[in-house]
């Protein structure tokens, strides 16, 4: 498989059991975990939990990822796509909700193959917002959420800390279709059935930047259209020691100036408490469901 799944379109070419390219993944998925997850927002989580399954490796390469065991260290377990079914019908048998990919983009080619045959429940695709239009479109009709990142409108700051210039221009473009593919947001029973969901994470001392966000999603979406999720979780995780600057939680003033921002702009959607920058909610890699 000669791969360009994701906007860094080097041309790796994957075989089942070698990694290759900026991603370093076997064509094979490899994952991490697959559990109930009650953390995602409130329609996504439910009361009994979303049906999360990590894939290992990852197209970004962000400083301070949480998930960076799995992300830049490659743990995780390989397995045949016949198994990967197989997970997502056991967390469903045990109450998920839906059924949430995350850090799916380079794996598009194994969800899609899974996907042939519909799962029962929403398929939640859970990125960092880094996604190529044209591997999107494939997963018209399959992907039910998508649940992207929008990290910066800056290509300094995204080239600093996630070593992509072109984040910006490549985030807007991706959740664009995303949000012609889903359409406006719809809810049932307190369940999100159908829609997109844009989250952004707060850094320390990138306020101006969270406003920039919000300021474009405000302009660019009509209300109703989408939802919002403003995250203050932000703790040190990764390489942000070597970068100064990020290298502290977010300040109780930064996460209420930003949380009153959105609520003058009328974003609907979901804040966070100071108590959710804790590690505890960091899940354990330990091959769990795998």
């Amino acid at each position: 498989m000669i791969c360009n799944l994701c906007p860094r379109l080097c041309g790796a070419e994957r075989t089942e059991t070698v990694g290759k390219g900026h991603c370093r993944m076997p064509m094979a998925p490899v994952l991490a975990r697959a559990a109930l997850h009650m953390w995602e927002e409130p329609p996504i989580s439910g009361q009994n939990g979303s049906g999360t399954v990590f894939f290992s490796g990852c197209s970004l390469d962000c400083v301070f990822c949480q998930n960076d065991r799995i992300s830049h260290q490659d743990f995780g377990k390989t397995v045949t796509v016949e198994r990967l079914r197989e997970i997502c019908m056991e967390l469903i048998e045990q109450g998920a909700h839906n059924i949430n990919f995350v850090s799916p983009t380079h794996y598009a080619h194994v969800i899609y193959q899974l996907l042939e045959k519909p799962l029962p429940v929403p398929v939640v695709w859970n990125s960092g917002g880094y996604d190529r239009v044209e591997t999107l479109r494939t997963m018209e009709g399959k992907v039910d959420v998508y649940l992207p990142d929008l990290k910066y409108l800056t290509p300094a700051l995204s080239e600093r800390y996630s070593g992509a210039a072109d984040y910006p221009e490549v985030a807007v473009a991706a959740i664009r279709e995303m949000v012609r593919q889903t359409g406006p947001c719809v809810v049932e029973d307190g369940l999100l059935k159908r829609g997109t969901v844009i989250r952004h994470l707060v850094l320390p001392g990138r306020l101006a930047e969270a406003k920039r966000v919000m300021d474009f999603i405000s302009e660019e979406f009509p209300a109703g259209t989408v939802l919002f999720s403003l995250m203050s979780q932000y703790v040190p995780q990764g390489r942000a020691a070597e970068f100064p600057e990020i290298h502290r939680r977010l300040r109780g003033s930064e996460a209420r100036n930003a949380q009153a921002y959105m609520e003058a702009l009328g974003l609907e959607g979901f804040t966070q408490e100071g108590s959710a920058a804790d590690t505890e909610y960091i899940p354990p890699f330990d091959l769990t469901g795998i």
